[in-house]
Formats: structure tokens, C-alpha cells, sequence
């Protein structure tokens, strides 16, 4: 089976349960040892970056929480290989992030050949349920911004949870707390250096590109369920003429104008795959000019995306009509998860970003977000 037959797989499965899993909200133990079992935990060694890109997108249509934890996987383990080789691996981990940009109440403090990590990080998202993290920090004693990795049960480490928001509901997205966290120095992957190299500024975009991927993912999962629906339930209207719901001009005509969107979406976000990765082939000859490229093309796609997932959430229940918003069905779910996500950074200064880079060349400042 190959990973396109594997991503599908993994997605028809999450697809038959999603409305009952969402509900229940559980942690999602279950469904990382599914994406284990069904081999995608390790595309981005075997297939590429393009191919890892594409099966994240695949899984959101499904699950937008299941296709986000894949996605952030398959960056962690990209992200280790900026800092020089990256991290060992074995089969079948599960990689998560300790790093919120806008977070920075962690520390590593010296301590003989190694280093003790204290304090809490918000917004960990897949921490609670992975094999191995990649955390950042500040040394107490240089103040540098220092990435390093760790097993996710090591001593001293605690999930007190707190994720409680309306959308991704099973990305174990709480916070993780460190109490005296043993790190050694070969777990150190390096330090951030101000001003920031253009590759390793390269992870921000990353992260970017792959929440795009999700809502991608979004827009085209809810207009395949709303299609469904559509076609087997859907009433036609009384003042419509016509015998189905999917007969009617209108609701034919709506269903274009998004599946168009998310469609054109999808290409917007499928140039920034390939941008982003020319740009990290350069390795460290990577320029500030082409890293501007690559972040410009990362903009535009989250804009596209963003815009894509939230109109095409909302507007489908026009086409579904009031017995659809019934909670058997929680068709809701990809609202609420377009919703959530799209929040994450405003996307008033992606567009900004785009238009000053158009206007006048300014390129993006390279930041947790950009």
C-alpha cells in the first residue's frame, strides 16, 4: 500500500466516527496509534516534504484535530534538522512541540554536563499524547532562546491539561509543566542567535504552512459531508420547482462558488509547499531575499486558506438546511474547528505582510508568526 492508499485509509476510518469522537472529546490516544499503525508517522523520512504535506490535508478532511497533530509531527521532526543533522527517531514515535512563540516562561539553567528545565508552557499542541518532544527554553544564564529534545515521560514532566476550547477538541492541545527536568547536553539541538539566520527562521513558516494544509483540509471536508447530506436528506425547497434539493440551481451554483474557493485554495497552498521547500534545500546558503519569497508565498496561502475554510464552514449549512444543524449529525465541527484555528494569529498582518512586499519590496520581518 502506498502513502496516498494509507492517507485514505486513515481517513475513511476517522471520517466514521468523527461527529462521535468529537463529542466525547477524549484524548487522542486512539487515533496517534492509528496514524502509527498505518505507517504515516514516517512519510517525511520516506516520501518527502510534499508527500507529508499532502497526507496532512488528506487526514483534516476527515478530522481537522487528527490531520493538525500529523501535520505538527511531521514539522517537529523537519524543525530538528534546521539546527544541523536531525534528531534521531525511532519507528513509530510520535514528535510534539513545546515552543509557543508567545510563551517564553521556561528556562534551562546550568547544572555540571547538563542543564534543569522549570516552569509551564501554554498550548502544547499533541504534547500530552507524544513519544518525544521538541522544546524551547531560555538559559538563565545567557539568555539565549535554546531548542532541545526530550522524552515525553521523562521525570519532572506533567500534562495538567486546560484545553477546553469550542474547536480541535482531540489535539491534547493543554499545557505541560516542567518541575526540574533533567536535559543533557546532547539533547541540545542550538541556540536562536539574534538576528535570526534565514533558515532557521525557516520553522515559523512551516508552522504556517501547515495550519493552511488544516484548512484546506476544512473547507474541502465539510463540503464532502454537506454533499452527502445534500443529495440523501436534503428537501427541495417549496418554491423551488424542482423534485431534490440537489436539483436546485441555486444550491447547485453555491456548492461551485466554494469548491471553487477551497479548490483555488488548495493550489495557493500547494506553491507554497513548493516554495518552502526550495527554500530549505538551500540549506544554509539560504538568502534573505529567497527566505522573503518563501514567506510571501506562505502568506498569500494562509490568507487563501483561512478565508476558504471559514466561508465555506459556515455557508454549507445553506445548502443543507435546518434539520442538518441537528447534533446527530455535528456538522458544526468543521465551523468550530475552522473557527479556532483560524484565530491563532490575526490574518490582517499576513495580508499586510503581502501588500508591503508588493508595494514597495519590504519583506517580511522574520519572527514566531512570519
Amino acid at each position: 500500500m502506498n502513502w496516498r492508499e494509507s492517507s485514505a485509509k486513515v481517513a475513511a476510518a476517522l471520517q466514521a466516527d468523527a461527529a462521535e469522537r468529537d463529542r466525547a472529546g477524549a484524548l487522542p490516544v486512539a487515533e496517534v496509534e492509528l496514524l502509527r499503525q498505518s505507517g504515516l508517522l514516517e512519510l517525511l523520512t520516506t516520501d518527502g516534504w510534499t508527500a507529508a504535506n499532502e497526507a496532512a490535508r488528506t487526514v483534516a478532511a476527515a478530522d481537522a484535530s487528527v490531520g493538525h497533530l500529523l501535520g505538527y509531527h511531521y514539522l517537529q521532526r523537519w524543525r530538528t534538522g534546521l539546527f544541523g543533522p536531525a534528531a534521531e527517531s525511532e519507528p513509530g514515535w510520535f514528535w510534539a512541540g513545546v515552543s509557543n512563540p508567545l510563551d517564553a516562561d521556561l528556562t534551562m539553567t546550568p547544572d555540571g554536563d547538563a542543564f534543569v528545565v522549570d516552569g509551564f508552557k501554554t498550548f502544547a499542541t499533541g504534547a500530552a499524547v507524544a513519544d518525544r518532544l521538541v522544546v524551547s527554553a531560555t538559559r538563565t544564564d545567557t539568555g539565549e532562546k535554546t531548542t532541545f529534545v526530550i522524552d515525553a515521560r521523562a521525570p519532572g514532566i506533567s500534562y495538567p491539561g486546560g484545553w477546553d476550547n469550542i474547536g480541535q477538541r482531540l489535539t491534547a492541545s493543554g499545557g505541560v509543566r516542567f518541575d526540574g527536568v533533567r536535559v543533557e547536553r546532547d539533547d541540545v539541538l542550538g541556540v536562536q542567535p539574534d538576528p535570526v539566520p534565514p533558515r532557521l527562521s525557516l520553522a515559523a513558516l512551516g508552522f504556517q504552512l501547515m495550519l493552511a494544509q488544516v484548512y484546506v483540509g476544512l473547507a474541502l471536508g465539510s463540503l464532502d459531508a454537506a454533499a452527502v447530506y445534500t443529495r440523501d436528506h436534503a428537501r427541495a425547497w417549496t418554491l423551488s420547482d424542482v423534485a431534490t434539493a440537489a436539483d436546485d440551481p441555486y444550491i447547485l451554483a453555491g456548492y461551485g462558488e466554494l469548491l471553487a474557493m477551497a479548490r483555488a485554495a488548495g493550489c495557493a497552498v500547494d506553491a507554497a509547499v513548493a516554495a518552502l521547500g526550495a527554500a530549505d534545500e538551500r540549506g544554509i546558503d539560504l538568502t534573505a531575499d529567497e527566505r522573503a519569497e518563501a514567506a510571501i508565498a506562505v502568506s498569500t496561502a494562509k490568507i487563501a486558506a483561512s478565508r476558504a475554510a471559514i466561508e465555506t464552514t459556515s455557508k454549507v449549512f445553506e445548502f443543507t438546511g435546518a434539520r442538518s444543524t441537528g447534533g446527530k449529525y455535528c456538522f458544526d465541527r468543521f465551523w468550530r474547528n475552522a473557527r479556532t484555528l483560524t484565530l491563532h494569529d490575526p490574518i490582517s498582518y499576513k495580508a499586510r505582510e503581502v501588500g508591503a512586499y508588493f508595494l514597495a519590496g519590504t519583506p517580511p520581518v522574520p519572527s514566531g508568526y512570519s
